[in-house]
């Protein structure tokens, strides 16, 4: 039923120009600047703005490749979109968010949407407040269009939950858009919104961000007020944007940012100058640093990843950066034991479920009874479940050990004079549906306590976005935004995901089908999927032909020469029928018609015949 009553909202909801009859503005890749320069100028409204959002959610969420990033929509959207404009026409601009759709991550409290943090056993938990980051977000004249999957109570990287289900990596929807965050960070890179936020325990603000293509900072604990998300960790979490551009995540931290009554640890801000993120932006910002490439975070990298990160790194040296390598021989032993989620999960549950209003359960352990998790969370939920006090002897030494790791690291950054420290945000691909995704490099700022921020480094062969994470000290947070603005301006390294283009008069884009056929030895029929990236293919070789063909292929040109996709057919055989998913090199040499179907003889270990597959342009 949830997602049907999703589904209705969505179907309904017609894109820009549908009733205005005016030429639709294309939100695909639009960021908050374009947003607010046509609604400036009268473009478009808030609302045509919201409608075509919301016509991308129904295109490609829970229809064409189901990315199945929301868990819900906001009923009052475009209400809350037309109230904007009409304070726009009154000549009320509340800021650079006014009228700006955002998504939240399903752990924000909202006092009009039910917040259930992916879990079922929250199904029907109704906030009676708004948490502070979504209150300022509202003040802000930010249009809520919806709220985002996550990992279930964001106990876990993959993005799976007994409520949102299982949500897919718009890049390669056979894999996990990595997590917790990750229904924001896939809603983000598929442009279901301008900006979104998540919260990060450790990495689930900056893995979502890598394996999307996308900015995301942790910041430093205590800048932004945690009050009103449902907790896993109150020692490490920590709320945030996800951004498709670094002056987006500027303006999303600029709204937040801020001390609250209600979060004790926003105290430490009462000393620190104001960050002013938008203001803080420069492009010279690297000139005369020094970073260091942080060595132990790249001993069991994948190639590609290891590569487009190191790569990424050397490039800040055009920028007026020096790069220097740096290694930690005992980091292993230092970071060993300081990790808090497994002591405060279980205490944090009880304290947010007794809050005003009331939860539908009162613990972890009531979730475990009644069965109302994911099957993938039980070995986790029973884990922290085990705990059998708020504050042991054990907690008090992790902090103890994280403090010294705090202490350790920036004594390492002061005694070789480093500005920040950079390593692949993951070292590892994200992994397949159903996989455990190992390699994460979360810990060191999450169990520091220290601000890092992840900015996209390239692709790997296959398609699959990286991620490089700069570490800085201690409240450096708006430094490390500028930095991610001068490696940004310097030329993007994020491109859209290949399986949510842009709608055509406000749908998903058609199979496009043709046919080809390689001289007198072999024809065929195809279909291509734009929002599955898979070419069909029904491949009849000529009868006369059959007995000399030796097999028929696909095969892919490029700089480095020719190498085979798929087969089709072998020795003597008619033909072949199927499908291949083009991912990656595969799909930009489809793109650009450097995919040939190539039929080979019995003479020559050339193709006796080939042709080029009509682009998909």
């Amino acid at each position: 039923m949830r997602k049907l009553a999703l589904l209705v909202l969505v179907l309904a909801a017609a894109p820009v120009g549908a009733q205005s009859g005016k030429a639709q503005f294309e939100v695909t890749e639009a960021s908050i600047t374009d947003l607010q320069k046509a609604m400036t100028e009268g473009t478009v409204t808030s609302v045509q703005i919201t409608q075509s959002y919301l016509a991308r959610i129904a295109a490609y969420d829970h229809a064409g490749p189901e990315i199945n990033a929301m868990i819900r929509l906001n009923p009052h959207a475009k209400a809350d979109a037309a109230a904007m404009d009409a304070e726009r026409k009154a000549g009320l601009v509340r800021g650079p968010l006014h009228g700006v759709p955002i998504i939240l991550k399903d752990n924000y409290d909202t006092k009009d949407m039910i917040t259930s943090a992916g879990s079922i056993a929250l199904a029907t938990h109704q906030p009676r407040t708004d948490a502070f980051v979504v209150q300022k977000l509202r003040d802000a004249g930010a249009i809520i269009l919806g709220k985002a999957n996550m990992h279930e109570l964001a106990a876990g990287i993959t993005s799976v939950s007994s409520y949102g289900g299982q949500t897919k990596n718009p890049y390669d929807l056979s894999r996990c858009p990595g997590g917790s965050s990750g229904g924001t960070g896939a809603a983000i890179a598929a442009s279901f919104a301008a900006i979104g936020w998540g919260s990060d325990t450790c990495g689930s603000i900056r893995i979502p961000s890598a394996f999307g293509s996308l900015f995301g900072l942790r910041p430093s604990v205590g800048l932004f007020s945690r009050d009103g998300i449902v907790p896993l960790s109150h020692t490490q979490d920590t709320p945030g944007p996800l951004a498709r551009t670094v002056r987006d995540l500027a303006i999303g931290l600029d709204a937040t940012v801020g001390a609250d009554s209600h979060d004790a640890s926003t105290r430490v801000s009462e000393g620190i100058a104001p960050m002013r993120f938008v203001d803080s932006l420069r492009t010279d910002a690297f000139k005369g640093t020094r970073i260091g490439i942080f060595t132990p975070y790249f001993r069991d990298a994948d190639a590609d990843v290891a590569d487009s990160v190191r790569s990424a790194a050397r490039s800040l040296q055009t920028l007026g950066a020096e790069v220097v390598n740096v290694s930690m021989p005992d980091f292993d032993a230092v970071i060993a034991g300081t990790r808090a989620i497994n002591f405060d999960t279980k205490y944090d549950l009880i304290e947010y479920f007794a809050r005003p209003g009331g939860a539908p359960v009162t613990s972890l352990h009531e979730i475990l009874e009644k069965g109302l998790y994911d099957r993938a969370l039980e070995a986790r939920f029973k884990d922290a479940d085990t705990v059998s006090a708020p504050d042991s002897p054990a907690r008090q030494l992790m902090l103890t050990r994280q403090a010294q790791l705090r202490v350790r690291i920036t004594a390492l950054m002061d005694s070789l004079h480093l500005d920040a420290l950079a390593y692949p945000t993951s070292v590892r691909k994200p992994v397949l549906q159903g996989d455990p995704q190992l390699g994460t490099t979360c810990a060191l700022a999450s169990q520091t306590g220290l601000p890092a921020i992840s900015m996209p480094a390239g692709f790997t062969s296959d398609g699959l976005p990286t991620g490089m994470e700069l570490l800085g000290r201690a409240f450096s947070d708006a430094r490390l935004v500028s930095f991610a603005y001068a490696y940004e301006q310097r030329g993007t390294r994020r491109r859209p995901p290949p399986s949510t283009p842009v709608l055509v008069n406000g749908a998903a884009p058609s199979p496009m089908r043709f046919t080809a056929s390689a001289g007198r030895s072999a024809s065929g029929s195809f279909a291509f999927n734009p929002l599955t990236s898979e070419l069909s293919y029904d491949i009849r070789v000529a009868a006369a032909a059959q007995p000399s063909t030796q097999a028929v292929v696909f095969r892919r040109a490029d700089a480095a020469g020719t190498r085979v996709i798929k087969r089709v057919s072998g020795p003597g055989m008619p033909g072949g029928a199927g499908r291949v998913r083009l991912l990656g090199a595969d799909l930009d040499a489809f793109r650009d018609g450097r995919v040939t179907m190539a039929v080979f003889g019995s003479t020559s270990a050339t193709p006796a015949s080939e042709v080029p597959l009509r682009r998909a342009r």
